[in-house]
């Protein structure tokens, strides 16, 4: 590397459910001491440029930034590390539902597949690099689907699509099929109504990544993993994370952040099993207690220089936010009147990675055949992105 080359600079986001003091509602700050203290360790030796430790209700949150790209073994072999650390001090407090997240006791280079979630970018900074990290608990990675859609494609939420050149041309979308394991890329606006046929099914479809259609530079990237098709069954919650960068040729943080003024339904809220507003909060208010929620999500705002974290601005501790919560918390009574029926419980295809199978086993003896005629169960087809390929 030639001494006026630049460096790219990478901020990755990992976060993880270690446990929580009473319940699944707030994380303990002895493990948030424990985890700090093992990114602060890591500063020191040269291998973090930056971090910044947080939560939001029971999950363990850890931004970091450093010159070592995406997906690699040491920076997640750290988070790892940090994650087991504060488990370790969770389990010494018996807090509930110690290490939920951390399925496998054997690390193999990357936390990709093995509970925590991550969300990752690589870029070269711009003079001014302003960033927002959202963490979201109590629901799942699908719950951005709409708001990265109102972000970069929806000129009613984002003006500058319309009347900023540096964004007229468009972004394109990774959307990931979480079921079948591959991705398809869309441009918007001119593919938006073949996109948002797939990620109007946030359970499956995901937007991954954005990226700014005229040149491919990254502009938000979103957590994927689903613990429960990791798992097979239920095993919490999947609460993802995501970074968007902002400003000077992406939206900006208010466009950003408007796209959460509407506390639109996402799947989640008590044990991964029904649907809720997703509520936008300050991190004082990040605390899952009604019916384990609702559904939050917070959003920090840091200006990146020389992998520098400048900040953080806690964005949605603001009274502008306040009609939005109120909003929320009516569709919150609205919901839970509703009580185990549909729409509030989830549908019948979710439900089977939750812990209704284990009631349907115990019963499933006393069904008795009436000789009426059966209808054919529905199919999900697996090869609805075959046109695309």
């Amino acid at each position: 590397m030639s001494s006026g080359e630049k460096i790219k600079t990478t901020v990755s986001v990992i976060k993880a459910d270690i446990g929580s003091l009473a319940g699944h509602h707030v994380v303990h700050p002895d493990t948030i001491a424990v985890a700090s203290r093992v990114l602060a360790e890591a500063k020191m030796k040269g291998l973090l440029t930056d971090y910044y430790v947080t939560n939001v209700g029971d999950d363990l949150q850890l931004i970091m930034t450093h010159k070592r790209g995406v997906d690699d073994s040491e920076i997640h072999g750290l988070a790892w590390q940090a994650f087991k650390e504060a488990t370790k001090v969770a389990k010494e407090l018996g807090l509930y539902a110690a290490g939920q997240d951390l399925l496998s006791d054997a690390f193999s280079g990357n936390v990709r597949g093995l509970g925590p979630g991550v969300a990752e970018m690589e870029f070269y900074e711009r003079p001014a690099e302003p960033i927002i990290v959202f963490m979201a608990d109590k629901t799942e990675p699908g719950a951005f689907n709409l708001p990265m859609y109102r972000i970069f494609a929806d000129p009613f939420n984002t003006a500058g699509l319309v009347i900023d050149p540096r964004l007229h041309d468009g972004f394109k979308f990774e959307v990931f099929d979480v079921y079948e394991g591959r991705e398809v890329v869309f441009k918007a606006p001119e593919e938006i109504y073949d996109m948002l046929a797939l990620i109007g099914t946030p359970g499956r479809f995901i937007v991954r990544r954005v990226r700014r259609k005229i040149d491919d530079e990254i502009a938000a990237v979103v957590s994927v993993e689903r613990l429960s098709l990791i798992a097979g069954q239920y095993v919490g919650k999947d609460d993802p994370v995501a970074v968007v960068r902002t400003q000077s040729g992406f939206p900006a943080v208010g466009e950003v952040l408007e796209a959460f003024a509407h506390p639109h339904l996402v799947a989640g809220w008590m044990r991964g099993s029904h649907h809720g507003p997703l509520m936008p909060v300050g991190l004082r208010h990040a605390k899952m207690t009604r019916f384990d929620g609702p559904p939050r999500v917070v959003a920090l705002g840091f200006n990146v220089k020389n992998g520098r974290l400048i900040g953080p601005a806690d964005l949605f501790d603001d009274v502008a936010w306040d009609e939005t919560r109120r909003l929320a918390l009516m569709i919150t009574d609205y919901m839970r009147r509703h009580g185990p029926f549909m729409p509030h419980r989830l549908g019948p295809d979710e439900m089977e990675y939750t812990t209704l199978p284990q009631v349907l086993e115990k019963i499933k003896n006393r069904f008795v055949e009436t000789g009426e005629r059966k209808a054919a169960p529905p199919k999900v087809k697996t090869d609805l992105l075959s046109h695309h390929d």
